[in-house]
């Protein structure tokens, strides 16, 4: 997937330096070997793929691995329930599932985590991020997700708090970095009112992942039933430059 992880895990209290440099280790490794398995599979940048084959016409389809088909179903239901607005497919017609195989990446590496028992991290894939619990074990302080100024990235537009009042994910998608699998589907709102950079903030990261890349390419529109058919907080920055946030985004980033 050509995508930086990263993975933040802190010391709970009274534990021993080496035991938590030994279980930051064992998590670490669940996750990259996690990743470096989906990106085989999914990749349309590896030849050796499954998705490459599939996009050579080397394979069908229905005779991919269970987990192309179970994905790539999911993601033809995102696509009916955002009014076409995400879709599984390239305007060639090839299956590409980058836009939601990151957030499933990411949606199975925080359910291995859990299952290792650890209650508080930090796990970052490209900019999208899952917590659970607390950077600081044991309260209810949240984690801070910054959302880059697509304008200048090495700046912040602001700090959302992640963690507590149902919102453990936060996904941005733009055109700055890695653009080329936001489609506009033949959307006219896309082309009319479009925004540059969207993030959005929701319980899971599938959600917020897919809803992310539906708004970048559906436009206002897309963005109006994405507020109105789920529980998200949206912080959109339009082609002009301008900020669209719901009032709920700007009620928690200002209190975090």
């Amino acid at each position: 997937m050509g995508t930086v992880v990263s993975l933040a895990i802190p010391t709970a209290p009274g534990m021993a330096p080496q035991a938590a440099v030994e279980e930051l280790e064992a998590a670490t490794a669940v996750v990259e070997q996690l990743f470096t398995g989906l990106d085989r599979t999914f990749s349309l940048y590896r030849p050796d793929s499954e998705a490459s084959a599939m996009a050579r016409g080397e394979l069908a389809l229905r005779d991919a691995t269970v987990d192309m088909r179970r994905l790539y179903v999911e993601a033809v239901d995102w696509r009916s329930l955002t009014a076409g607005a995400f879709t599984a497919e390239r305007p060639d017609g090839v299956v590409d599932l980058a836009g939601i195989v990151k957030g499933h990446a990411i949606r199975e590496a925080g359910t291995s985590l859990l299952a290792l028992g650890l209650q508080d991290w930090c796990l970052n894939a490209g900019g999208d991020v899952l917590v659970a619990g607390s950077p600081t074990p044991g309260t209810a302080r949240p984690w801070l997700a910054g959302i880059i100024d697509p304008e200048d990235r090495t700046t912040l537009l602001t700090a959302f708090p992640l963690g507590s009042k149902g919102r453990h994910a936060l996904a941005t998608s733009g055109t700055s970095e890695r653009g080329h699998h936001i489609w506009s589907a033949g959307l006219q709102s896309a082309r009319d009112e479009g925004f540059r950079q969207v993030s959005v903030a929701a319980a899971d990261i599938i959600t917020a992942d897919v809803l992310a890349t539906a708004i970048m390419a559906g436009g206002a529109g897309t963005l109006a039933l994405a507020t109105s058919h789920w529980d998200v907080d949206v912080l959109a920055v339009k082609n002009d430059g301008e900020l669209l946030a719901t009032p709920g985004f700007r009620k928690l980033a200002t209190a975090g």
